[in-house]
């Protein structure tokens, strides 16, 4: 029976980490971003998503080994948001200026 309960508190410790890293991700994604960007892709100021996805790596870290906590869970959307939402309009924002990066299809960007 043990060995159960070992194995969820693996699993538990995995996700926990792999969440953490997706924060550390959205964090830094944000810090890297130039601050323009943001205010050109029509998303709240880069200050505003700063303290957004630290405010949820710091939740992060501190729920890491219960990543099911209501607290982590909220971080979680909030990183989420960033990474769905705001990263791919801050990705299409800063590639319009070059035409050799951007990925054209026969019928628009893919």
């Amino acid at each position: 029976m043990p060995a159960i309960y070992t194995a969820q508190d693996l699993l538990m410790t995995v996700i926990g980490v792999g969440v953490l890293a997706m924060m550390v991700w959205a964090l830094v994604d944000a810090a890297r971003t130039r601050p323009d960007a943001f205010v050109a892709a029509g998303k709240r100021t880069k200050t505003f998503w700063l303290l957004v996805t630290g405010g949820a790596t710091a939740v992060g870290f501190i729920f890491m080994f219960s990543p099911f906590n209501i607290f982590n869970l909220v971080a979680i959307v909030a990183a989420g948001v960033y990474h769905a939402d705001v990263r791919p309009a801050l990705r299409s924002v800063q590639q319009r200026g070059g035409g050799s990066g951007s990925h054209m299809g026969p019928y628009g960007p893919w």
